[in-house]
C-alpha cells in the first residue's frame, strides 16, 4: 500500500512538471508569434545545426499556411453542393406550401373560382360604368345576373336529369338486354352462364359492400356541405373582387419589396389580361363544343341530349382530360340506350368536333398569348387533380398560363433594365463556390 502511494506521488509530480513545461512552451510560441520574443532567444530546445531552417509553429509568420479547404474541393463538386442545398430548400418550401394548401383546400379553390368568375364578369362591369352607372350599382347588376345565369344552368341540368331518369333507366335496361344478346351472338363465344355469373358476382359485391356504400353516402352529405360553403365563399369573393379589385391589387403590391415592385406592377395587369382572355376563350370554345355535340346527340335520338351537352360544356374547362371524359360519357349513354351503331356515330361526332376545336377554335380564339404546350397542360392537370381533385384540375392550366406570362414579362423587364443601366449590378462573389479574384498581399502582378 505504501509503495502504491509513493508511485502515485511520483506520477503526479511528473505530470505537474510536464504541464509546467507545456505552459512555458505555449507562452514562448505566443510571444514569438506576436514578435515580442527575439528569434535568438532561448526556447528550451537544442540549437539547430548550421544551414538548417529553424523550425517553428505551423501558423508562425514566414511559413506557408495550409490551403483553404474551399480551394481544394473540385469546382464541379462545389457547384453541385450549392445547387443541391438550394434545391432541397425549394423542395421543402413547396412541400410545406402543398401541405398548407391541402389543409385549406376549400378556401383556396373558392378563391380561385372567384378569380375565374371575376375575369369573366369584369368586362361587363367596365361597360356598365362607361354607360354612366356607379361602381357599386354596376358591380351589383353584373354579379346578380352572373349568379342567376349560373344557378339557372345548374337547376336546368338537375331538372332534365330528374325528368328523364325513368326513361333513361328503362332504356338502360333494354340496352343491357341488347348487349347481352349481341355478346351471345358475337364471335367471342360468350355463354349465357358466363353473363349470369358476372351479374351474380356484381350483385354479391354490391350486397357485401352495403356498409361501404352507406358510408360513402354519409361522406357525400359532408361533401355537399363543403361544396355549398365553397360556393358561398366564391360568391362573396367575386363580389368584392369586382367592386374593389384595384385597391386589393394596390394593397398586394405594398407587400412586395420596393426593389421588385415596378416589375411586379407591370406583370400583374398582363397576367390578368391573360387570365381574362383564357376564361373568355374557354367559355366560347366550350359553348361551341356543347352546341354541336349536343345537336349531334339530339339528332341521333340519344336521351338526355341537353344535360349531356351541359356536362360537355362544364367538362371543357378541364383541358384534354375533360373532353375525353365528357365524350366517353356521351358514347356510353348512346351505347346502352341506342345500341352500337348510335354509339359509333356519337363517337364520330365527338371526335370531329374535338379535332375542329384543337386545330381551329383554340388557336383562333385563345391566340398565342395563352398558348401552353400540351405536355405542360397534361402535367399541370395531373398535378392539380392529385393535389385538389377536380377543382385543382380546372385551376391548374390557367395558373400555368398566368405564371408563364408573368415570368416572361419579368425576364424581359430585367433585361431591359440592365440594358438601360438602371438595374443593380448584383452581389459580388460569395458562398462556398466563390473564389476571390483580387490579388493577395505579396502576390506579383505578372504571375
Amino acid at each position: 500500500m505504501v509503495k502504491r502511494e509513493g508511485w502515485l506521488g511520483r506520477l503526479g509530480s511528473r505530470l505537474n512538471r510536464m504541464e509546467a513545461r507545456l505552459d512555458e512552451r505555449r507562452a514562448e510560441v505566443e510571444a514569438e508569434a506576436r514578435g515580442d520574443l527575439p528569434r535568438s532567444a532561448p526556447t528550451g530546445r537544442a540549437p539547430a545545426p548550421a544551414g538548417a531552417a529553424e523550425p517553428g509553429p505551423a501558423h508562425a509568420p514566414g511559413f506557408p499556411e495550409r490551403p483553404d479547404p474551399v480551394s481544394v474541393v473540385p469546382w464541379g463538386m462545389r457547384v453541385a453542393a450549392e445547387v443541391s442545398w438550394r434545391l432541397l430548400l425549394l423542395a421543402g418550401m413547396l412541400w410545406v406550401l402543398m401541405k398548407v394548401i391541402s389543409e385549406v383546400r376549400l378556401v383556396v379553390l373558392a378563391f380561385a373560382a372567384a378569380m375565374l368568375v371575376t375575369a369573366l364578369l369584369q368586362p361587363f362591369v367596365v361597360r356598365l360604368r362607361r354607360l354612366g352607372l356607379p361602381r357599386g350599382l354596376a358591380t351589383a347588376v353584373t354579379a346578380i345576373l352572373g349568379f342567376v345565369v349560373i344557378g339557372l344552368v345548374g337547376w336546368f341540368v338537375v331538372w332534365q336529369v330528374m325528368e328523364n331518369l325513368d326513361d333513361l333507366s328503362d332504356r338502360v335496361r333494354d340496352g343491357i338486354d341488347e348487349l347481352k344478346l349481341w355478346a351471345l351472338d358475337s364471335p367471342f363465344h360468350v355463354t349465357e352462364k358466363q353473363i349470369n355469373d358476372i351479374a351474380k358476382n356484381l350483385s354479391e359485391t354490391i350486397g357485401t359492400n352495403t356498409e361501404q356504400i352507406t358510408t360513402a353516402g354519409l361522406q357525400g352529405v359532408t361533401v355537399l356541405v363543403e361544396v355549398l360553403t365553397g360556393i358561398l365563399l366564391a360568391m362573396f369573393s367575386t363580389l368584392f373582387l369586382l367592386y374593389d379589385g384595384k385597391r386589393i391589387w394596390t394593397w398586394t403590391l405594398a407587400l412586395v419589396p420596393a426593389a421588385a415592385r415596378p416589375g411586379v406592377a407591370g406583370a400583374g395587369p398582363r397576367a390578368w389580361r391573360t387570365l381574362t382572355a383564357y376564361v373568355r376563350g374557354t367559355v366560347l370554345v366550350a359553348l361551341i363544343d356543347a352546341t354541336f355535340i349536343g345537336l349531334g346527340i339530339y339528332f341521333l335520338d340519344v336521351p338526355m341530349a341537353v344535360p349531356l351537352a351541359v356536362f360537355i360544356f362544364l367538362f371543357a374547362f378541364i383541358p384534354l382530360v375533360g373532353a375525353v371524359v365528357s365524350g366517353a360519357l356521351a358514347v356510353v349513354v348512346a351505347l346502352v340506350t341506342q345500341g352500337v351503331f348510335s354509339a359509333l356515330m356519337v363517337l364520330l361526332v365527338v371526335l370531329a368536333v374535338q379535332q375542329i376545336e384543337g386545330h381551329v377554335l383554340q388557336p383562333f380564339i385563345l391566340g398565342r398569348a395563352v398558348r401552353v404546350h400540351p405536355l405542360a397542360v397534361v402535367l399541370s392537370v395531373a398535378a392539380g387533380g392529385l393535389i385538389a381533385g377536380i377543382g385543382g384540375a380546372v385551376v391548374a392550366v390557367p395558373l400555368v398560363a398566368v405564371t408563364n406570362t408573368a415570368v416572361g414579362y419579368l425576364r424581359a423587364y430585367s433585361r431591359e433594365q440592365l440594358r438601360l443601366g438602371h438595374g443593380a449590378a448584383g452581389p459580388g462573389p460569395h458562398g462556398a463556390t466563390a473564389l476571390s479574384s483580387a490579388p493577395r498581399e505579396g502576390d506579383s502582378g505578372d504571375q
